[in-house]
């Protein structure tokens, strides 16, 4: 009986002590207020400065955070470099357009000048992702903070990544498999307000017959991306550099840049959808918000499971 209750209170123990931990491994507002209270306002200012000198990089910083999360989690091997042993995310195909490295690494300088080991690169990444949004008129959210640094990156893992050539079957699949819902898809999508794309991403649209696609629109994109070609374009044209919801009433007139933005009108329901973000600002810029600080939340490591790196660039 003795060694029964003995049993109890160890069990209640370990219980007690895994509740603690899964606690501790919920993300937090503000989680640096006090290891290091100048963190967000460090990594706004460099931002701010970057956008000065590339107003476009913003949106490379918003993909890049969307990059790391998809893969592997929202820890940060997305900024890993390669070794002569390991080719990395960043080298993979799809990440070969990414820009603004350098600024993670300016922001993690001044990081660790003011708090040495103590912002991971996985968190300032969604500081900084927030910081862009907010910087091309989009709405200021908190950003739950607590991230662990990954130490593995592999070019294989990309493969994840959503193709710009994916249906409505096909991406609600993948973010579903990311513990997202199809509206989270549908409201993330709209991040292509802002940045620029690849020709090659698109031009299987421009020179085959494609119903979806507005031929007026098609036609403009034709004199921009010539066959052979591998220019750029502004994934939303009408204003490239403001974060408003301008992508949906493009995709409502059949100009969505993308087979995957097209895809949004497949059904009667994703179309509501998309009518109800193209008609509301406000109701599209808090479903962003809500969404993306959801997607920050996928397969992150707390605790000991990650580490803090000293180099974004590298594993401690």
């Amino acid at each position: 009986m003795a060694w029964g209750r003995g049993a109890m209170l160890v069990a209640l123990v370990v219980a007690l002590c895994l509740s603690a931990l899964g606690a501790n491994a919920q993300l937090k507002v503000g989680y640096y207020s006090y290891s290091c209270p100048a963190a967000e306002i460090i990594v706004k200012e460099e931002v701010e400065k970057a956008l000065i000198d590339d107003p476009g990089v913003g949106a490379d910083l918003l993909r890049m955070h969307f990059h790391d999360c998809f893969v592997r989690g929202c820890d940060g091997s997305v900024l890993i470099d390669s070794t002569e042993d390991n080719t990395a995310e960043k080298d993979s195909q799809v990440n070969l357009t990414l820009e603004g490295f350098e600024i993670i690494d300016a922001i993690k300088e001044k990081l660790e000048a003011a708090c040495k080991g103590v912002v991971s690169c996985a968190d300032l990444l969604a500081f900084a992702a927030r910081d862009s949004v907010v910087h091309y008129g989009g709405i200021h959210y908190k950003v739950p903070a607590g991230r662990k640094d990954g130490t593995v990156s592999k070019e294989g893992d990309t493969s994840i990544l959503p193709s710009p050539a994916l249906d409505l079957t096909e991406l609600t699949k993948l973010f579903i498999s990311k513990g997202l819902s199809q509206n989270d898809m549908i409201t993330l999508s709209g991040a292509h307000t802002v940045g620029i794309a690849h020709c090659d991403a698109f031009t299987d649209r421009l020179y085959e017959i494609d119903e979806t696609l507005d031929q007026k629109y098609a036609k403009a994109l034709r004199k921009q991306c010539p066959p052979g070609s591998n220019n750029t374009v502004s994934m939303d044209p009408k204003s490239p550099q403001r974060f408003d919801n301008h992508y949906y009433r493009s995709v409502l007139k059949n100009r969505g840049l993308f087979t995957s933005d097209q895809t949004l009108l497949s059904t009667q329901g994703t179309t509501t959808q998309v009518k109800r973000l193209a008609s509301n600002y406000k109701r599209f810029q808090r479903k962003f918000a809500a969404a993306i600080v959801k997607m920050g939340e996928i397969g992150i490591l707390t605790g000991s499971e990650g580490e803090v790196r000293a180099n974004c660039r590298k594993i401690n």
